[in-house]
């Protein structure tokens, strides 16, 4: 029994035949199943489209971002075992049933996989430039902050339990960066996570993401969940780039021997410390916090 959502913001171009091959991939594994469409405030045909199939549509009076759409998606839906993906033909649905068997088989094996992560691969992936760099500091903040290597942080398909998730809604973002928000919540609570390998075609129609903006904004959710889950992690992080820069500065200043470059030395030991004491009262503070709940 299995509930696929997807959240939908003017996909008139390609929600009725990816609703289709989700219907043409489940039907060959016999398991009861639902698919909900998210209209998340839609000003093209996408209702239309909808309407004409079996899905179950639920829809926002105005556009409230990727992540409510999801969140809507997941409250409504009547079994626990669900699957997110994007039906912007990015995700090829005939992952679907990987993703499933991968998930059940670990059940059926006592290892109780929590989540599985379809991990995207290929030239269409690694997209432009920035969108690359913008990619590579922001895997490399969370693999820092929860101390595991990440495939891929913010794919859009994956399969996970409602039960488990439930906990954690309150706590993700509205936004793009819901799947990064998801991603850190379960590898920061000690939840098994797996990656499987899948294809990740080009859109159909325009995409809504701005990468400049959209990534600043993963950045903020990123910190936001690492202050949240890990203080200690980003106040650490902090504390070694300013010990760094005393160490650069005090070289400078055995070479010109000023005043000022010795005050900046004492300034960025003091910011070090600092950081560091304040990381263990916000770690304290949330173990308190949590002890309270």
């Amino acid at each position: 029994m299995i509930s696929i959502i997807l959240p939908c913001f003017n996909e008139e171009g390609s929600i009725k035949d990816y609703i289709k091959a989700v219907n043409n991939n489940l039907e060959k594994l016999k398991f009861e199943y639902e698919i909900i469409v998210v209209n998340d405030g839609s000003t093209d045909k996408s209702v239309e489209k909808i309407n004409e199939t079996q899905a179950k549509l639920i829809s926002h009076p105005q556009n409230l971002g990727y992540g409510a759409a999801l969140k809507s998606g997941i409250k409504h839906a009547k079994f626990d075992t669900i699957i997110m993906t994007d039906p912007d033909g990015t995700y090829p649905a005939d992952h679907i049933q990987e993703l499933i068997e991968i998930y059940f088989n670990s059940a059926k094996n006592s290892l109780g996989l929590d989540m599985v992560i379809g991990a995207r691969k290929g030239k269409v992936y690694d997209g432009s430039l920035l969108k690359f760099f913008m990619r590579k500091v922001l895997k490399f903040l969370v693999e820092w902050t929860t101390g595991t290597k990440i495939i891929d942080i913010n794919s859009g398909m994956r399969i996970f339990s409602k039960k488990t998730i439930n906990s954690f809604l309150p706590q993700l973002c509205n936004t793009f960066s819901f799947s990064t928000s998801l991603t850190l919540a379960y590898f920061l609570t000690g939840k098994f996570v797996r990656y499987h390998p899948i294809k990740y075609h080009v859109r159909v129609g325009k995409s809504h993401v701005k990468i400049f903006r959209d990534s600043l904004r993963t950045l903020q959710y990123i910190i936001e969940a690492i202050i949240y889950y890990n203080p200690l992690k980003l106040t650490l992080l902090i504390s070694l780039f300013f010990f760094l820069i005393s160490i650069l500065l005090s070289v400078l200043f055995l070479i010109k021997k000023s005043t000022f470059v010795l005050i900046l030395v004492c300034l960025s030991i003091l910011i070090a410390c600092i950081s560091i004491f304040f990381g263990f009262l916000m770690d304290l503070l949330r173990q308190t916090f949590n002890k309270t709940k």
